[in-house]
């Protein structure tokens, strides 16, 4: 079974065929032409139901599309949705965390609590959807560490953790993150649905 991931952000497709190890996964790098889906949505999920959609009705495959980011507990949640552009420019990490940090530079440990949240969805050619949301809490640090991870994975540690998810290795970042959550979880949903097509 062929299941596109609505992203052309490898590092999500390396993580999303680790999860579905028994389900074929392909980026939009196999379908060049497939549409830039805005994320015009005001949550988590509606902004993945419109990428899943979209990709659904452009290549006749199950789609699979998830939005995510980081919601900090001292700037009410923020930046939340608009976590991947939140220095004006999409997919601009340096300049997200820069911003980040900068923003929350007088605010004490204690007060830095945070929490990634994605939710993934699946759109099928026939029209039905799933959705699902993980979550990770933690707290953000003063300054990058680790070279694993992209995104703010640098300035983010678990909790129970001492260790950013730039620190951790790739099998244990999925264990626990909010991305790993939501996705194992999806393909629960993307199993029984085969085997009850079957």
């Amino acid at each position: 079974m062929k299941v596109v991931l609505a992203t052309r952000n490898q590092g999500k497709v390396a993580e999303l065929r680790r999860i579905l190890e028994d389900i074929d996964v392909v980026g939009l790098e196999e379908f060049p032409d497939a549409p830039e889906v805005p994320e015009t949505e005001l949550t988590f999920v509606g902004n993945a139901l419109l990428k899943a959609r979209a990709i659904a009705a452009h290549t006749g495959l199950p789609a699979v599309a998830d939005d995510s980011g980081l919601c900090v507990d001292a700037m009410n949640g923020m930046p939340g949705i608009f976590s991947a552009r939140w220095a004006g420019r999409h997919g601009d990490d340096q300049a997200n965390l820069d911003l980040l940090l900068g923003q929350l530079s007088d605010v004490a440990p204690e007060h830095r609590g945070a929490r990634f949240v994605c939710a993934a969805a699946i759109a099928w050619p026939s029209g039905e959807e799933d959705t699902v949301e993980g979550h990770m809490d933690g707290v953000v640090i003063d300054a990058p560490r680790g070279t694993n991870g992209f995104g703010y994975d640098p300035i983010f540690v678990p909790e129970g953790d001492t260790r950013t998810t730039s620190e951790l290795g790739p099998e244990e970042k999925d264990a626990i993150s909010h991305r790993g959550k939501a996705f194992t979880a999806l393909a629960d949903r993307i199993r029984a649905r085969v085997a009850h097509a079957g």
